[in-house]
């Protein structure tokens, strides 16, 4: 049996990476502002997801069976990284394809006012 937690989140990092490039092309990959929070974000979810998932005493259990079974530091499973990234990169994506759109509209309502 395929490990499901596994599949799901690689499926979902790759709709992400398909979402951004073809579909909602925010430009968010090429901003070293997206790189930044992604750290931040990274550095945060260690220090929680490493308590929650600490295998002396979880707060958050998993099927061994339904993951790769890798799990670093602290007893992080892998995927979860993988999971957080999909989550939040799609969170920026459509935060920045909206802010790129109301720029656009003010550019447009600007460039038809006569001056």
């Amino acid at each position: 049996m395929l490990p499901e937690y596994t599949v799901l989140t690689v499926a979902g990092m790759i709709v992400v990476v398909v979402l951004e490039l073809f579909v909602v092309r925010s430009g968010i990959f090429r901003k070293p502002a997206y790189w930044i929070a992604l750290g931040i974000c990274l550095g945060f979810q260690i220090a929680v997801d490493g308590w929650l998932t600490k295998l002396s005493n979880p707060i958050v259990l998993y099927n061994p069976e339904m993951m790769l079974g890798i799990r670093f530091p602290w007893d992080i499973p892998i995927e979860d990284f993988g999971f957080g990234w999909a989550m939040l990169t799609v969170t920026i994506m459509v935060w920045q394809a909206l802010k790129n759109r109301r720029a656009r509209t003010t550019q447009e309502v600007a460039a038809d006012v006569p001056g």
